[in-house]
């Protein structure tokens, strides 16, 4: 009899997270891709920089601190996608809106969030707005591929997978977006993120690379 036919909670082991070899040879393909990334990309940059500055008020970037490596809070770069004030928005929508309310609290995602700006739909659904993540993983706060970077209070949605998410840096890109993205609530996001640390290897990390750039091309899952 397994665990789930007993009634008990699945609780996976402890996550050891990588070797010093493994966590080197990893942050030297973070920085190299990074750097090349921003090399052949600054036009662009530019580009949705500039769209978003004349398109809403507001500051270009959004700033927001999430938890990172060790559970260590850090902050986490984006182009701006929402209007200004949206955690207030936000709250006031979902008080207004029981079906919303229930599609935030499965996915933490809303499928017509009215806080997004046009532009913002648009550099969402292209996944433009995680541009400014590269400078995150050439800080040392992130990875190119990892567990989706959580917010403060998200933390308790881990449950026993917390482990799992402070092992490694989180991630640019992950088995989430590859997998499904915003399609899949937030709790197989969590065993995603769980999955990737007890397999990880340099295979993984280039494979999920890959599909990235199909998934990004195709907008599959992205809102």
């Amino acid at each position: 009899m397994d665990a789930a036919s007993a009634g008990f909670a699945y609780v996976p082991p402890p996550a050891k997270g990588l070797s010093l070899a493994q966590a080197r040879l990893k942050r030297g393909m973070d920085i190299a891709g990074a750097l090349t990334f921003f090399v052949a990309c600054l036009p662009l940059y530019a580009t949705v920089a500039l769209s978003v500055k004349l398109t809403s008020k507001g500051p270009v970037f959004f700033v927001q601190k999430r938890i990172g490596q060790d559970g260590r809070p850090f902050r986490f770069y984006k182009f701006r996608s929402m209007v200004e004030n949206s955690e207030e928005a936000l709250s006031s929508f979902l008080d207004s809106d029981d079906g919303a309310r229930s599609e935030w609290n499965t996915y933490q995602k809303l499928h017509r969030d009215p806080r997004i700006t046009p532009v913002g739909r648009f550099i969402r659904r292209t996944s433009l707005d995680e541009l400014p993540q590269f400078w995150n993983v050439l800080k040392g706060d992130m990875s190119l591929v990892g567990p989706r970077p959580c917010m403060l209070d998200q933390r308790d949605l881990y449950g026993p997978h917390w482990s799992a998410y402070c092992a490694v840096k989180p991630g640019i890109t992950g088995l989430w977006q590859v997998s499904g993205r915003n399609a899949l609530t937030y709790q197989q996001r969590v065993q995603l993120d769980s999955k990737y640390v007890q397999q990880w290897s340099v295979w993984l990390d280039a494979k999920i690379l890959a599909k990235t750039i199909l998934v990004v091309l195709t907008g599959h899952g992205s809102r």
